[in-house]
């Protein structure tokens, strides 16, 4: 074979994600572009991965801050473009809502526990990230002003980004919703000796088998003073991650002199079940009220 000639195997493989072309944008809402399906890593032996991106009309070609939003599902199911049931049936939705209001939105895969072992959804969003920033100029972004927002088991994984150190812009502020934050100790109905809940099929063990595996993927154990700001929200009935996460996190954070604003709900169960439609709109709206304040801050704008 004549050297510097491409082999049959390289030229029926599918673009590498870091050169593949865009797929063309459809317009969802007024003033909000979609890209559906982008692919962001290649994993051996694995699915690739793939993100959306809501993306706001920018005529002036402004680097736009962004949202990177992780979906929720016991790391062993769940939709990246899923924000929750009781944002299901709105519209416009709530990614096209966030771009709405001039804030890009990239919804990403990650690995799930029937796929892979933490910390390999870790390993994912750091992915994402990275490759956010590698197209930030054909996207008009600045990865520089990104808030990561995750929901249940998307908020764990969202509060680990924001907490672990990683090549490439840190995420600027998070947006966690009733996510566990420590996989150490006995809450509500977690127990870290069974080898059967999510989390120990996240771990691939019993987390108590394994103590240190369990505290290296607890959001508690890697809080630090220069934590970039929190907004910790979370019910107060909830059934299926005890509340006394989020507060925990959130005197930790304190404690160690790093921003964190925690709000509890009343009435609220996991998924915020049981509350009036009004009060989960109202949460979104202080959601993202502290992610533009946030972002507008990084771009020392406020």
């Amino acid at each position: 074979m004549t050297a510097g000639r491409s082999t049959v195997r390289e030229l029926i493989a599918a673009p590498h994600p870091d050169v593949a072309p865009l797929p063309p944008a459809a317009r969802c809402a007024p003033g909000v572009r979609v890209l559906r399906g982008v692919p962001f890593a290649e994993r051996a032996g694995s699915r690739p991965l793939e993100l959306d991106l809501w993306l706001p009309e920018n005529t002036e070609r402004e680097a736009l801050p962004l949202v990177l939003f992780v979906h929720g599902g016991a790391w062993l199911r769940g939709r990246r473009d899923d924000m929750g049931m009781r944002t299901r049936d709105w519209d416009p939705g709530p990614f096209a809502r966030i771009a709405a209001a001039g804030v890009a939105v990239a919804c990403a895969d990650y690995r799930l526990s029937g796929e892979a072992h933490f910390p390999a959804p870790l390993d994912d969003l750091r992915a994402a990230l990275r490759w956010l920033g590698l197209r930030a100029a054909e996207l008009d972004l600045d990865v520089g002003r990104t808030v990561v927002w995750g929901e249940s088991a998307g908020g764990h994984l969202a509060s680990l980004l924001a907490l672990t150190p990683h090549v490439g812009p840190a995420p600027v502020a998070a947006v966690v919703w009733y996510g566990p934050a420590d996989l150490t100790t006995a809450r509500g109905p977690y127990d870290p000796r069974s080898s059967t809940t999510p989390e120990a099929l996240l771990l691939g063990g019993a987390p108590a088998a394994s103590p240190e595996r369990a505290r290296e993927a607890s959001p508690l154990a890697h809080a630090h003073p220069g934590a970039p700001p929190f907004l910790l929200v979370h019910g107060e009935e909830d059934t299926m991650v005890a509340c006394s996460h989020s507060r925990d996190l959130a005197t930790r954070l304190e404690e160690l002199g790093a921003p964190a604003h925690l709000r509890t709900v009343p009435g609220a169960d996991h998924g915020w079940y049981g509350l009036p439609a009004a009060r989960v709109e109202e949460i979104f709206d202080q959601s993202l009220r502290f992610t533009r304040r946030c972002t507008r801050r990084a771009a020392g704008e406020g």
